[in-house]
């Protein structure tokens, strides 16, 4: 049985957009006829614009994170599912001020195709198109989804920090660098122990035991790299620490900021309690944690579990992500 605080499951994108513009109507605007948002003050004048975008049910993940010092506008498609290229080019269009757009794209097939779509469609238009694809899980290599890793909570990171940089009023080339270095430096794992339902389904997207849970899966209930017996805190935290420190290579007395991502319904006690062993390893290891941030910053429904995000910061990295930042959804 489906249980959820909806009307019909096919208004649930339209109603939720109209619900955090009544919200937040200081921060965002919504372009007409589309499912695009953007920052109050779109475009903004003799700067570099930033969109992210991609299938709702991640809140607070995309639109979340539109307004001064991240993105610039947030295309949403429908639950789970890639927006359209015209509507990305709409968000193109809304965002564009002359200084040029960045794209900011988790790698997943249909949101690596459409993205690439709407940016040809606006370079035909004489607008200057760079694209960053971010592929921060370390779980699996391919996917149901993807070609490659998927882009998950580490994504947060490139917005700040591509953001900060833009806000400041860099070029084009130089807001695309540093998205990239974020890229290259950023690594996450999560974990699941209970399946999501998109409502337009009305079904959970996978089943799983009540003792069971599933290490490495993907924020649309993609399967991971082993299903097993529900473990403590301390163990799962340990594990996904594992394989993101055994892919991203941290030096001893290297910088690092953290992100204990929530799903969707895992309360923050729990996510708290993650952390304390995750930072009790990163202590052991003598990686120095410059930043942490707990919560839910990519979700997936309702799903319950968590992800854990490492980021290797250096000076630039660090000032840029501790720079200012007015959204709905980040907290420093």
């Amino acid at each position: 049985m489906m249980k959820k605080l909806i009307n019909h499951p096919e208004n649930v994108v339209q109603e939720m957009i109209e619900g955090m513009v009544h919200a937040h109507p200081q921060r965002l605007k919504r372009v007409p006829g589309t499912n695009v948002l953007v920052r109050r003050d779109a475009p903004v004048r003799g700067k570099v614009a930033l969109i992210s975008g991609g299938g709702s049910g991640h809140e607070p993940s995309h639109a979340g994170y539109v307004g001064a010092g991240m993105l610039d506008g947030a295309v949403l498609g429908e639950v789970f599912t890639s927006p359209t290229p015209d509507q990305i080019l709409e968000g193109i269009h809304a965002v564009n001020s002359g200084k040029g757009v960045l794209l900011i794209i988790k790698n997943y097939t249909g949101d690596i195709m459409n993205f690439e779509m709407a940016a040809e469609l606006a370079e035909a238009e004489g607008i200057e198109v760079k694209k960053i694809v971010v592929n921060d899980d370390v779980a699996v290599e391919d996917s149901t989804y993807t070609t490659g890793r998927r882009g998950i909570a580490g994504t947060v990171f490139v917005h700040k920090i591509a953001g900060a940089l833009a806000e400041k009023g860099a070029s084009l080339e130089e807001v695309h660098r540093v998205a990239e270095k974020v890229v290259k430096q950023v690594r996450s794992m999560g974990m699941a122990m209970t399946p999501c339902t998109v409502p337009a389904a009305g079904r959970p997207s996978f089943e799983i035991g009540e003792h069971e849970m599933e290490i490495g899966i993907g924020i649309h209930g993609e399967p991971g790299t082993e299903r097993s017996r529900l473990a403590s805190a301390d163990d799962i935290a340990s594990k996904l620490v594992a394989h993101v420190l055994d892919d991203l290579k941290p030096a001893p007395g290297d910088k690092a900021a953290v992100m204990i991502n929530g799903l969707g319904a895992t309360p923050l006690m729990e996510l708290y309690i993650i952390h304390k062993k995750v930072s009790e390893i990163l202590a052991e290891k003598n990686i120095q944690v410059i930043d942490t941030f707990v919560g839910e910053y990519m979700t997936s429904l309702e799903m319950a579990g968590c992800s854990v995000t490492l980021l290797k910061l250096d000076d630039e990295l660090t000032e840029l992500l501790n720079a200012p930042a007015d959204t709905i959804a980040w907290k420093k």
